[in-house]
């Protein structure tokens, strides 16, 4: 049952072939049996999914039509609100934290009748590759527990690789989709900025995240992606957009470029050479191959981090244990308040990014960092503008090596940095990209990265779909 896609088990359930109760109750057993060791989870939600596969089982009962996403199994990741559960973003700060409402994404699946299994673990306020900063414990890798699933959106992948889950949403902001799907040998989806909606999402940088599906194929996080996308009145960076499935696709018709600087020193040679395999199989099946360049994707990542933290530090400042969160002490005085609760309660690496930002925003310094790397930023455009008139996607792979053994690199924060080299550059230009898993070495999945034109999720989804065909 927990290997179903969500067509066939949406025929299934039209069928009366099982009920949406007992489908669940597959999953939670799964969930039951596995998590002890896996830890994808922070809070489970089996009653809230009983009672909804029990609305789903009485429309059926009915003789109505259902939604393809109908009584479908799905993981939450905990920076995304579900109304009256726990809400923690892998931080102690919001440990106690009720949601007060859904978030967008999550409205859209209950009204399609989605069945929210739990929340996922992930690194703590989505800063982190490895899911090894939450401070709710480590999810490890569901092909060897020994291993990280990536992050910050590994718990996510994991339960979708596990079977605890059919379907799971996760937020990317620099890689926190595509990573651990690559990880985890999963499908994830990092949408163009602004298809889906922020509104219910825990900020971490708001010109980077995106929330986006993870699911075990193409047509699967496709079918999530349809779903979940569109205008919203309460995410003003949103757009009025309307998914079109690209049914008329034509492998023949398709320009690849691949761009030598995914290609170059530290990538690990099994990595490229099933990453090369997959973009020959396209190839041989009738798609143009040419070598492209990104020449300012080397200052990439430098861009991203100051970026990424200068935002960190103006979003973050809400958590004080006054506004939000968990108040370490009353004080003398406010700023006793301050420092003691984000002191005791917020974790190494946000306290890290959270200076590291505030100081590139401060007085003296914003010209020379912050705006800087907002050039950087404009340079990386014109790149990918450039690239994408003469070809319609880019490939390489979304991680220069593999799921890393737990502990590895928790030591030296830029080295987990270093992590996030071929996927920071998507986000800073707002474009899709896409991670499928093409095969498997030393018995660990390894993934493609598919870089689309913004609004083009429809082509990455038909491409992945061919490559699925052609494994």
């Amino acid at each position: 049952m927990d290997e179903l896609t969500i067509r066939q088990l949406h025929e299934k359930l039209k069928n009366k072939e099982f009920s949406a109760q007992e489908i669940v109750e597959s999953f939670l057993k799964n969930i039951e049996q596995k998590d002890a060791n896996l830890h994808a989870f922070i809070t489970p939600t089996g009653e809230l999914a009983l009672a909804q596969a029990k609305k789903v089982d009485e429309k059926i009962a009915r003789g109505e039509e259902i939604s393809l996403l109908a009584g479908v199994p799905c993981a939450v990741k905990d920076s995304i609100l579900v109304e009256s559960v726990r809400c923690t973003v892998g931080s102690k700060i919001l440990e106690n934290y009720i949601a007060p409402y859904d978030a967008t994404v999550v409205r859209k699946l209950r009204d399609e009748g989605a069945v929210f299994v739990g929340k996922t673990n992930l690194d703590e306020f989505n800063m982190g590759a490895s899911t090894e900063n939450s401070a709710f414990g480590v999810t490890k890798n569901p092909y060897d527990l020994t291993r990280v699933a990536g992050g910050s959106s590994g718990g996510s992948a994991a339960s979708v690789a596990a079977n605890e889950a059919l379907v799971a949403l996760g937020a990317d902001t620099g890689g926190s989709i595509r990573l651990p799907a690559a990880f985890c040998g999963v499908v994830g989806l990092k949408p163009t900025y602004g298809t889906v909606s922020r509104h219910g999402l825990i900020a971490m940088a708001s010109s980077l995240d995106q929330i986006g599906p993870i699911a075990k194929t193409a047509e699967d996080a496709e079918a999530v992606f349809e779903a979940i996308c569109g205008r919203d009145a309460f995410d003003a960076t949103s757009l009025a957009y309307q998914y079109e499935s690209l049914y008329d696709f034509d492998v023949k018709n398709l320009r690849i470029g691949v761009a030598k600087e995914f290609f170059g020193e530290g990538l690990m040679p099994k990595i490229a050479e099933l990453v090369k395999a997959a973009i020959k199989k396209l190839e041989t099946a009738g798609a143009t191959v040419r070598e492209i360049s990104l020449p300012h994707a080397k200052y990439a990542l430098a861009a991203y981090y100051i970026i990424n933290t200068s935002e960190v530090s103006a979003n973050l400042a809400r958590f004080d244990g006054i506004r939000y969160g968990k108040s370490a002490s009353r004080g003398q005085n406010l700023l006793d308040v301050y420092l003691q609760s984000r002191g005791k309660y917020l974790g190494a690496e946000v306290k890290r990014r959270i200076m590291l930002g505030t100081y590139a925003l401060s007085a003296g310094y914003y010209d020379a960092y912050y705006l800087k790397a907002q050039k950087v930023r404009t340079l990386l455009q014109q790149d990918f503008a450039a690239a994408f008139a003469d070809v319609d996607v880019i490939m390489g792979p979304p991680s220069p090596f593999l799921p890393f053994k737990i502990g590895e690199r928790t030591e030296d924060p830029l080295t987990m940095y270093l992590v996030d080299l071929y996927t920071v550059p998507v986000n800073l230009v707002g474009l899709p990209a896409l991670s499928l898993p093409v095969g498997y070495t030393q018995e660990l999945p390894v993934g493609l990265q598919i870089i689309g034109k913004p609004l083009q999720e429809n082509l990455l989804f038909a491409v992945a779909k061919d490559l699925e065909k052609l494994a």
